[in-house]
């Protein structure tokens, strides 16, 4: 018997940490989701907070990435190579076959929401959209988004033009926007300063 969706209108939904970037401005030699904050790795805090919301869960991760094998996730590398950015393992993610909808978030940002999922989940109902993805205090944060599996093709063919924005695939494919207020869930850290500002 299988476990119940944890959102049944939308069907199978697989949680994305996406690790598959060099993380250089970080300037450290570990890969930077395995980077210190609050005395756990940062992908720990990323994990606790997602897990709780999906049915399935990976990680985005390429070369450097097999030391978080460990976590319990699948670890999938980029189809692409180069390191072409977070579309690159949201395909990657939208090739496996193994859920209806991929929920896309960075592994630097362990403040994400709690109810990120259902709050994305209800958007994507309500509004008949195939992606959904986040503004906070009229920011975009396109990096977390909720992508209905059956996109992968478009993507594919997005990638293979040489295309890498997110934010014109997402045009292309009418995104809409769930609203979030708490500007703090969506912090992420690019540099030893930025994580030493909140590692308290």
């Amino acid at each position: 018997m299988t476990d119940p969706l944890k959102h049944p209108g939308l069907g199978r939904v697989c949680g994305v940490v996406l690790a598959g970037g060099l993380g250089r401005r970080m300037g450290a030699t570990l890969p930077k989701a395995l980077v210190p904050f609050r005395g756990r790795p940062m992908i720990d805090h990323v994990l606790d907070r997602l897990r709780p919301q999906v049915d399935d869960l990976i990680i985005n991760a390429n070369e450097a990435g097999t030391a978080l094998d460990s976590y319990g996730a699948d670890r999938v590398a980029d189809r692409l190579g180069g390191y072409a950015g977070p579309l690159a393992g949201l395909d990657a993610a939208l090739h496996l076959g193994r859920a209806d909808w991929y929920l896309t978030v960075p592994c630097d940002s362990p403040f994400l929401p709690l109810d990120l999922a259902a709050r994305m989940a209800h958007q994507a109902l309500q509004d008949g959209a195939g992606i959904v993805s986040v503004i906070c205090q009229d920011q975009t944060h396109p990096v977390f988004a909720l992508v209905k599996a059956s996109l992968a093709s478009s993507l594919a063919r997005y990638l293979e033009a040489g295309e890498r924005k997110i934010d014109r695939w997402f045009a292309r494919e009418h995104a809409v926007l769930a609203r979030f207020d708490d500007a703090a869930a969506f912090l992420n850290f690019n540099t030893p300063a930025e994580l030493a500002a909140h590692d308290a």
